[in-house]
């Protein structure tokens, strides 16, 4: 049984900072990409950023300049350190892993239970 667990969401004034991070844990073999998502009400849900394992990442352009992606591969964490937060930043934050289980089965991704993240003065 895979869980990923996400914390360090809440509300914060335009402008500010909040980190995010998100935990797997369970019987993994290896986690290709890990990743954070959001979705507001009324959207789908999108890519905010992703990180492979040997560190390259990827950024929704609107968060560029703003928001980094980390991750440990040894203790199976990824965090989101946002800054400059804007009041379209509000959604629920949520943490995927794209990861196997053993040598010999294929990767799937699993999802956190999500974050909310509120922007607002």
């Amino acid at each position: 049984q895979v869980q990923l667990v996400e914390s360090g969401g809440g509300l914060v004034q335009p402008g500010g900072s909040l980190r995010l991070s998100c935990a797997a844990s369970g019987t993994i073999f290896n986690i290709n990409v890990m990743g954070w998502y959001r979705q507001s009400p009324g959207e789908q849900r999108e890519m905010v950023a992703t990180i492979t394992a040997g560190g390259s990442t990827n950024y929704k352009d609107s968060v560029k300049g703003r928001f980094t992606i980390s991750r440990d591969n040894a203790k199976n964490t990824v965090d989101l350190q946002m800054n400059s937060l804007k009041p379209e930043d509000t959604a629920v934050y949520y943490c995927n892993a794209d990861l196997r289980l053993t040598a010999y089965s294929g990767y799937n991704d699993y999802w956190g239970q999500g974050t909310q993240v509120t922007v607002s003065s």
